[in-house]
């Protein structure tokens, strides 16, 4: 009954009514439950009482042998027939609650982060787009083609897998990526965090996988953000990037879908993707691709990145901020950039490459496309030669990591076009109404942000 009162009903109750002797409390816990279940049951273990004799003795001279269970007795025995006595029954019940005290909770019993300082010790004027370890992530599974259980955090650490494993072995995988922002008013809000859970869904479905509800998904990433509050940079600084993941973790040396799957959303704040960067110069790819029709290029399978890896890293190495891939088939339409999509103004017209298979819909670019047709623009969907776009006004990129930012120049067979940038462009005038409502800065008529409550 003590036990229970320490573990459970006093933290709660700081918890619930958000009092800051909440930590306390819990060290309490801590310092009741190694006396109960380690120190206690040592000191008991050193008394001289016997197993299973009701005097606590055993008589002298009394042979060793196994004895009978009596017929309707419960009582357990051991292997030589003997039956548990005080001493084993209390170390084995201590051993009981001690298991059960380490059992990670939902979000409801896991400690707000700030607990220890509305926010962590970073330098958030220094952030890039580079992980930096948070407190929790969560982490759910599923077996024999059930749906996922009920998924629980758990610090931050290294995960187990077969090196069989079907995300290791066949590239089984998916991920997602959306952004918590806090706001001047300091609360917490999600941009859209539905469309992930949509996206992952279909993309599970393209991998044969098992998916968690949308339902599941939206939850995991609150329970996430929650968890990891001191680690959301203060407004304007950056925001705290979630990172859902889905993997094939069962152990199968053909290719096939896998029997058991692993959730897991990890959190790391970041600031700008292309930290130190502005606006961004583009080389054109003609010669690697990132996607083939029918492929897997409009999901985010874990497979689509790798192959843009040498590209890029050869741009770079040339000064280039980022690559422009064409159409595998023809090498004449622009599709992507390497993880982002790419818009071009002309006019009065907004154009974006459709998404016909090879091209991820982006839910940065679903909302950029509504905002520019409320905003007056012709916003179209469509094969865009790449001549086209060395003929615009602007171009820029959007995605959750860059959010929208414009291309100052894009190098082609060693031609370079340049493009208008700044203040005045219509790309800025898209991102200041998108992270207007994303921070919360500007009312959301749509309903596109979510709030999430403590």
């Amino acid at each position: 009954m003590i036990c229970c009162l320490y573990e459970y009903a006093l933290p709660l109750a700081c918890y619930r009514t958000g009092s800051i002797y909440f930590a306390t409390a819990r060290a309490i816990c801590c310092c009741y439950e190694a006396i109960c279940c380690h120190l206690l049951p040592l000191l008991l273990l050193s008394f001289p009482m016997g197993n299973g004799d009701p005097r606590g003795e055993r008589r002298r001279g009394a042979k060793s042998a196994p004895l009978k269970n009596p017929r309707g007795d419960p009582r357990p025995r051991d292997s030589r027939g003997r039956g548990w006595g005080r001493v084993d029954t209390l170390h084995y019940l201590c051993r009981i609650y001690s298991s059960v005290y380490r059992m990670q909770k939902s979000s409801e019993s896991i400690p707000h982060s700030n607990e220890v300082g509305k926010y962590a010790d970073v330098n958030w004027d220094e952030l890039g787009f580079s992980l930096t370890p948070t407190d929790y992530m969560y982490m759910a599974q599923s077996k024999e083609g059930l749906n996922f259980a009920q998924g629980t955090l758990t610090p931050f650490r290294n995960i187990e897998l077969s090196p069989c494993s079907t995300v290791l072995q066949y590239g089984q995988g998916l991920f997602e990526g959306l952004k918590a922002y806090r706001t001047a008013d300091d609360r917490i809000l999600l941009f859209r965090p539905e469309e992930n859970a949509l996206r992952m869904k279909k993309g599970a479905d393209r991998m044969c996988m098992q998916a968690p509800s949308v339902e599941q998904f939206v939850d995991a990433v609150k329970q996430t953000v929650l968890a990891n509050k001191r680690w959301i940079p203060p407004p304007g600084k950056g925001a705290l990037y979630l990172r859902p993941m889905l993997m094939g973790s069962s152990s199968h040396l053909g290719v096939q879908a896998a029997t058991e799957y692993i959730f897991l959303v990890f959190a790391s704040p970041v600031g700008s993707y292309h930290k130190g960067e502005a606006t961004l110069n583009l080389l054109v790819e003609n010669k690697f691709h990132r996607a083939i029709p029918s492929g897997t290029g409009d999901i985010k399978a874990v497979v689509n990145y790798s192959p843009t890896v040498k590209p890029l890293a050869q741009a770079k190495a040339k000064g280039f901020s980022d690559v422009l891939f064409l159409d595998s088939v023809t090498g004449k339409y622009i599709e992507e950039v390497s993880a982002c999509n790419i818009f071009m103004l002309k006019g009065n017209v907004i154009s974006t490459p459709a998404t016909n298979g090879n091209i991820l819909s982006g839910i940065t670019r679903k909302s950029i496309i509504e905002l520019a047709k409320n905003s007056g623009y012709k916003a179209e969907e469509r094969a865009i030669p790449v001549d086209d776009v060395f003929d615009a006004d602007e171009v820029f990129c959007t995605g959750t990591g860059v959010v929208v930012t414009p291309v100052s120049s894009i190098t082609y067979q060693d031609k370079r076009y340049e493009y208008k940038t700044g203040k005045d462009t219509v790309s800025q005038q898209l991102r200041a109404a998108l992270t207007g409502i994303q921070t919360g800065s500007i009312e959301d008529k749509k309903g596109w942000t979510v709030e999430i409550r403590s």
